[in-house]
């Protein structure tokens, strides 16, 4: 009996340790030690329902059995709802492509190389094999450069190149004729972003930016102001421009964190892992703690062909590749979200902390 005692009153322990873990991004506090916990939150998941799976060959319980119970539910709770718009139970933000339009179609490559990784050989050939029509790096320097140059240079000449050895490089590829490609410096001087327009076979052009904003994580920065300002103000102005748009890049933030589904509502875009499922891309060699770090969404005027994870190439991401259609007649059939004058608002005022912190004036985005 007091073995069992033991062992309840332990999982009772463990149970409230990951009720603190669910509670802490409740917490209205940009540290990143709170930010943290809104990655693993299927992790959490699955041991809260270990944890309960356990208590229960502990029965009849005592107190501590009771209360351990509780918690393990609540976090089971939780973190299920949290994360089930991820899973293919849920509604699909971005309704699948019928038909055939070569010419309002496009592939997308997003890979975060890895600065420091040289398994080159890999991830070219992937690229050659699926071919996509756009291949956005990150993270790559000059070496990578080189590489990638060699591989793409004739079938993908529109290029705008940022090599960087600061984490932060950035090369964009592409196939399709890239109209006023621009280099900006959204929130920090030294975190780029490319921003421009695609032509289409069809003639159709579409708006694209490519981030990759400045983590919360010892080393990089003590809060998560950075990044959830920059793509914030992405989203103002793709709100602001109700015109067919892409982002794509390693946004250093899960799917389901508030500032990542507070982009999508300030913005109107879509993700399509909504319905299909989580395509972790981070990271690479850890099976049991991988979550969605590269994303790639889309404005309602898209329908999706196919999304997929590529294999492992030596850097700590997958690549993902995804194919959309311009299909703006179908707009009506897909999810798209839309922000409470409250979250307007809220998004507005981490912007101007931001720029206020650089010593900045603000630009101000009408409701």
């Amino acid at each position: 009996m007091a073995i069992t005692t033991l062992i309840e009153t332990t999982l009772a322990l463990l149970a409230l340790l990951l009720f603190a873990a669910t509670a802490i991004p409740w917490l209205h506090l940009r540290y990143w030690w709170v930010r943290g916990f809104d990655f693993p939150r299927l992790q959490l998941a699955i041991l809260a329902a270990a944890v309960l799976l356990a208590l229960l060959g502990t029965l009849p319980w005592g107190a501590w059995g009771e209360i351990g119970a509780v918690a393990a539910l609540i976090v089971l709770g939780v973190q299920g709802v949290s994360i089930f718009p991820w899973t293919p139970l849920a509604r699909r933000h971005v309704v699948d492509a019928d038909g055939e339009d070569a010419a309002r179609q496009f592939s997308l490559l997003v890979a975060n190389v890895l600065t420091g990784n040289r398994q080159s050989a890999s991830l070219m050939r992937q690229i050659r094999e699926t071919d996509p029509d756009i291949v956005l790096t990150l993270e790559s320097d000059a070496w990578w450069q080189e590489r990638l140059d060699e591989t793409l240079d004739e079938s993908h000449p529109y290029a705008t190149r940022i090599p960087l050895d600061n984490l932060y490089g950035m090369h964009l590829y592409s196939r399709l004729p890239v109209h006023d490609p621009q280099i900006e410096w959204l929130i920090q001087d030294d975190i780029p972003s490319i921003h421009g327009w695609f032509e289409l076979p069809s003639g159709d052009r579409v708006r694209f930016h490519a981030v990759h904003p400045r983590p919360p994580a010892p080393g990089e920065s003590d809060e998560s102001l950075w990044r959830d300002a920059e793509l914030l103000l992405v989203g103002q102005t793709i709100r602001d421009s109700g015109l067919p748009t892409l982002v794509a890049g390693d946004l250093n933030d899960v799917a389901w964190s508030k500032t990542t589904r507070l982009f999508c509502r300030i913005s109107g875009m879509l993700d399509p892992r909504r319905g299909r499922g989580l395509y972790s891309t981070f990271h690479a060699e850890y099976r049991w703690l991988r979550w969605p770090l590269d994303h790639v969404f889309v404005s309602e005027h898209f329908t999706l062909v196919a999304l997929q994870r590529l294999s492992a190439f030596g850097s700590d991401h997958f690549p993902i590749l995804a194919t959309f259609r311009y299909h703006p007649a179908r707009a009506d059939e897909n999810d798209s979200p839309e922000a409470d004058r409250e979250e307007r608002q809220d998004a507005e005022e981490t912007i101007e902390e931001a720029h206020e912190r650089r010593g900045e004036a603000p630009v101000k985005h009408d409701d």
